[in-house]
């Protein structure tokens, strides 16, 4: 949900009025996809990275309103939490060495971010979640300054009607209670835009679903939170939990979360955007003046804004995006379930990967997701989330097998082939996943070398062996020496 609100009290009047326009707008959409008006796909990599503030000691630094002001870029812009800030890439090819002038861009970008950010007494971080975070940096006062976060904080509690409650089982245990929903704020990820025709978009996001078990095993990097070592992506629980608006009694009833996997393989975009309408109440039911039907009746191409805030409060692994630009319609396949970090090499390999799959999977003429259970997909991106690397993943033809099996028997030459699709150079195709595969062999993600780092220091404090190795992950990340070549 990237777009400003007002503060605003709502009433029953307002929430029936939502109700009837975010149908109309499903209505209109209906309409557009038979009659094809959207832009077809195109081959662009969008990216969109969040990123952690810290101080001199590795802490939580809450000064993004002031590093903002340094940066002085629109491409950077606020997150949920003070001590978060994030940059949009806008969609670039990925031809030729296109990949290689991203990871560039990218870095170019960084390098000047960090460099002003220190003239505001903070630093960069990319890591999924801050190791050093305390549950007092995540209280309601920590909230960014936009109203738009307070708005959600407040819709999302008036909907649970109590505190939030926080228990993931890992290594550790966290059981703990939270008043706002500030703790999302500790989930920093990179999220992967692919834009798809109408017609290709069911076949791209289940084969988006397949492998996002794989893609988090790979890419792991979020083993602590509040001090506790968790799981190997802890992202992936907190996130869930975070933004949960179901007391436990709705729970049991079996009422669908606002963050989820989904529930079945889709045959149009038209099912989840139906889905939402279907399923969810509305959390920021602000209507806009546009009539979207007479929009379309005089040859314009309307912005559905209902449809589109209503969908941008529903947080799905791999959500469905419409988007208006220069004036012509498009979908998208927003990618969610990578963690930051840690270094921009590490991400730059990341979406290599995925983007290498999406040029092959969608297009076999027996698709994996025809020869596996939904629930399976499911579960393999839970396993690979507490377990990493460590994970046994299911694959059609090859069972439960190690994740890091998987992505080299099966996922890697796919991924190869579909960048060399892609018309990705050989050279940089074979940089981007030598990292994905090197991963894979050593068994190092992000994640292991947090947790080796901080065993390193030794059993003494906690919280200063995370704020030491928090200060050694950062000076390994300028260096932009991909994780797997870390020392402890």
């Amino acid at each position: 949900m990237g777009r400003d609100v007002p503060v605003v009290v709502f009433s029953r009047e307002d929430r029936r009025r939502y109700r009837e326009k975010v149908r109309r707008c499903l209505d209109v959409f209906a309409q557009m996809l038979r009659e094809s008006r959207f832009e077809l796909e195109r081959p662009l990599a969008g990216l969109e990275i969040e990123l952690n503030i810290v101080d001199g000691r590795g802490d939580a630094a809450m000064c993004n309103a002031e590093v903002l002001a340094a940066i002085e870029r629109p491409d950077w812009a606020t997150e949920l939490g003070q001590f978060n800030i994030e940059i949009n890439i806008e969609p670039q090819e990925l031809g030729g060495d296109g990949a290689r002038r991203l990871e560039e861009d990218v870095r170019a970008r960084l390098n000047h971010a960090e460099e002003r950010a220190r003239s505001r007494g903070g630093h960069l971080m990319l890591v999924g979640i801050l190791p050093t975070l305390r549950e007092r940096d995540v209280e309601e006062g920590s909230l960014s300054a936009n109203p738009r976060y307070r708005l959600l904080n407040e819709q999302i509690f008036a909907a649970r009607g109590e505190d939030l409650h926080l228990c993931i089982e890992g290594a550790e245990r966290l059981d703990v209670h939270a008043d706002s929903i500030t703790p999302e704020a500790a989930c920093t990820s990179v999220q992967l835009h692919l834009q798809v025709s109408p017609e290709a978009f069911a076949a791209h996001w289940n084969a988006a679903q397949t492998i996002a078990g794989a893609q988090v095993a790979v890419a792991a990097n979020s083993p602590y939170l509040f001090g506790k070592q968790l799981h190997q992506e802890t992202r992936i629980a907190l996130f869930e939990q975070a933004t949960d608006t179901r007391p436990a009694e709705l729970k049991a009833q079996g009422v669908r979360p606002r963050v989820w996997f989904g529930e079945r393989w889709i045959t149009s975009v038209f099912d989840l955007f139906e889905e939402n309408v279907t399923y969810y109440p509305a959390l920021l039911p602000l209507c806009e003046d546009e009539d979207p039907r007479a929009e379309l009746e005089r040859g314009r191409i309307p912005q559905l804004h209902e449809l589109t805030l209503h969908n941008g409060t529903i947080y799905r692994w791999n959500r469905p995006v419409y988007a208006v630009v220069d004036g012509l319609p498009h979908l998208r396949v927003e990618n969610r379930v990578l963690p930051a970090g840690p270094t921009v090499a590490d991400v730059a390999a990341n979406a290599a990967f995925y983007y290498g799959l999406m040029r092959v999977l969608p297009h076999d003429e027996r698709p994996v997701w025809s020869q596996m259970s939904f629930h399976a997909a499911q579960e393999n991106l839970a396993t690979a989330a507490r377990h990493g690397l460590d994970a046994r993943l299911y694959w059609p033809g090859l069972g439960e097998v190690p994740a890091s099996e998987l992505i080299l028997r099966r996922l890697l030459p796919m991924a190869h082939e579909g960048l060399s699709l892609w018309g990705v150079d050989g050279a940089v195709a074979d940089r981007l996943l030598g990292i994905i595969e090197a991963r894979c062999l050593s068994g190092v993600t992000g994640a292991d070398w947090q947790v080796r780092r901080v065993r390193a220091e030794g059993g003494g404090d906690r919280h200063e062996a995370l704020r030491a190795m928090t200060l050694d992950y950062i000076g390994r990340m300028h260096t932009n020496e991909p994780v797997h070549t870390w020392e402890v």
